[in-house]
């Protein structure tokens, strides 16, 4: 007699996002796969789509040429609404990210093996999808008012 946890039912204790689902059934369609890889290497593509947009944040407040404080130290740059960011800071932001992107991939490497790719990417939308929203919240703050 099949139980409803034998046929990975509702009862089943595995989750939606447990590495036990990542296990391809027969008849899975297995075209669903490039479009979700396609995906996942957008949003790391996002990394390479910042020299897009170096050029246009060193403008941010004096549109039609930069106005430099050049007296600033990184941090006080980082807060001000009253200088752009020089495009040396932009380049510190860009270094920055690769580093914590090789530093996230070698701490929790691990983990994702353990969990499966289902969970380690739920958890990767969850961030990714924060930081955009953080980065909105700076923009609408600074704007407002």
């Amino acid at each position: 007699m099949t139980t409803i946890e034998d046929a990975g039912g509702l009862g089943s204790t595995a989750g939606l996002l447990d590495r036990e689902h990542t296990i391809a059934k027969a008849g899975f369609n297995r075209w669903l796969v490039p479009p979700a890889a396609l995906c996942i290497h957008l949003c790391i593509g996002m990394a390479y789509g910042f020299s897009v947009f170096w050029l246009p944040l060193s403008r941010a407040i004096g549109l039609t040429a930069p106005k430099a404080c050049p007296d600033m130290s990184l941090a006080q740059e980082l807060f001000t609404t009253t200088c752009d960011w020089r495009i040396a800071s932009l380049g510190w932001m860009f270094t920055l990210f690769f580093v914590l992107l090789g530093v996230s991939a070698a701490i929790w490497g691990g983990w994702l093996e353990r969990v499966g790719p289902r969970k380690a990417g739920f958890v990767a939308a969850v961030c990714w999808a924060g930081g955009l929203m953080v980065g909105a919240f700076g923009v609408y703050s600074t704007n407002s008012g």
